[in-house]
């Protein structure tokens, strides 16, 4: 019973191995999903968006009061308002003598009413507020500053939206490229297999007598040129996997890329591209440049304009020997005289700004069209070209077979049988390079018109 238990544990702890070590397999819309989530220069976009909605609720602030509190104390070394009294000029000698005679006054006081009084005041000190000022009117200063970060905010959002799509479009262009190169070595690899058959068929004809060596000759330096290709090609794919897996921040690069061969047309792609337009993110960022300009043309009035705040205090000091506090209510009114010469114009600058951000508008928005209709005929060449090599390996497939026969039958040489292999193996690679060249000329037009 034992013994059954040890194979069953060691059966499992090899399938947990085998598991452990089985390729991963990805498909196009993982590789996207992952480059989406690990990639360095996104997530400093998301940064960006973040700061620019912090950026956004710090404008919101300045709706309301600020509010602010100070404190000061001294000790000088003298008083800041010195004074000398003289008594006498304020008490005449009948007041003086009637006081001193009622009691009020000492006889002493009497003898020195003539001599003048040194008194200084505020020697030290302490003094406090708190003052809170509620602007009433900026010139539309703080209003527009609240619709221009909202618009900082949009903009970011968008610049995340373009590097996200950058982003997929680089790691789309790796993943074809990859199927690319793997489809190019299945290739090489049936054409070793081709040459591997015509090798054998070739020794038996030569130690029958019935063919040269020469031509065994030139099958092994076929075999060798194909087995430098594919040296080539599973070096080019290391590398290829090494990139795509950082970039997409893959574990390792021991992965399957999973895609589907089959070729849709491209009619089931195609988009109307003026109303494509309008959600391109290149056209959006046009649109908030123009909005941009018309709210800082806006503030360069605004600030131009009077600035008027109420407010209220409460204030205490301590400056007499005795503390005392007090609360006030105040109004400000600001107006900038000597700025307006500069302030005009600095509001017609923005104005030209504000014209240029509308003609950059309308001129791109007609490259982005004009963008959008070369990335469809691109789209429709390639679909064709690709018709073109599938017809193509039929041919080369019928060709190649035609003069194996030939050969066989000693009316071909085998340069001729050489020459077909290689253009049947010309003919796969031009289908393969045909392929993912669509499918590149697909993932552009998508962009092209915002998908």
């Amino acid at each position: 019973m034992k013994r059954y238990i040890y194979i069953i544990a060691v059966t499992l702890a090899l399938a947990n191995c085998q598991s452990l070590f089985a390729q991963q397999t990805y498909t196009l819309e993982q590789i996207l999903d992952s480059a989406r989530h690990n990639n360095i220069t996104l997530r400093n976009a998301q940064r960006s968006v973040d700061a620019a909605e912090q950026q956004r609720k710090e404008a919101f602030t300045k709706y309301f009061p600020t509010v602010s509190g100070s404190g000061f104390w001294f000790n000088a070394n003298k008083g800041m308002a010195q004074m000398d009294i003289n008594m006498s000029q304020f008490i005449s000698p009948e007041i003086a003598t009637g006081l001193v005679q009622s009691g009020v006054l000492p006889v002493e006081a009497l003898a020195s009413l003539g001599q003048p009084v040194s008194m200084e005041l505020m020697k030290k000190g302490v003094m406090g507020s708190v003052m809170a000022m509620q602007p009433v009117f900026a010139g539309g200063q703080i209003i527009n500053g609240n619709k221009l970060a909202k618009v900082g905010e949009d903009v970011s959002r968008l610049q995340l939206q373009l590097s996200e799509n950058e982003i997929e479009k680089t790691a789309e262009q790796y993943y074809w490229q990859i199927v690319s190169l793997e489809e190019k070595l299945k290739t090489v690899n049936a054409v070793e297999t081709l040459l591997s058959d015509i090798n054998k068929d070739v020794t038996v004809a030569v130690k029958a007598g019935v063919a040269m060596r020469n031509d065994l000759l030139q099958v092994e330096l076929r075999q060798n040129d194909v087995e430098s290709q594919k040296l080539t090609l599973n070096n080019n794919i290391s590398i290829l996997r090494m990139v795509l897996a950082q970039y997409c921040g893959l574990q390792n690069t021991d992965f399957v890329l999973d895609y589907n061969p089959e070729v849709l047309s491209p009619m089931l792609e195609k988009q109307d591209h003026q109303q494509a337009l309008l959600n391109t993110p290149e056209y959006k960022l046009l649109g908030k440049q123009v909005e941009a300009t018309d709210l800082q043309h806006k503030l360069a009035i605004g600030s131009n304009l009077p600035t008027v705040a109420v407010g209220a205090g409460l204030v205490y000091h301590n400056l007499m020997e005795s503390g005392r506090s007090f609360g006030m209510l105040m109004a400000t009114v600001s107006i900038p005289i000597s700025d307006w010469w500069g302030g005009s114009h600095a509001i017609k600058r923005k104005k030209i700004e504000r014209q240029k951000a509308i003609d950059q508008l309308a001129d791109n928005s007609e490259l982005l069209k004009i963008n959008m209709q070369s990335a469809w005929n691109n789209v429709q060449e390639a679909y064709q070209q690709l018709g073109i090599a599938e017809r193509s390996i039929e041919q080369a497939t019928e060709n190649l077979r035609l003069n194996r026969d030939f050969y066989q039958a000693g009316t071909c040489t085998m340069s001729d049988l050489l020459e077909a292999q290689l253009l049947y193996q010309q003919a796969l690679d031009k289908r393969t390079d045909s392929y993912t060249n669509y499918q590149n000329k697909l993932l552009a037009y998508r962009h092209a018109v915002g998908k």
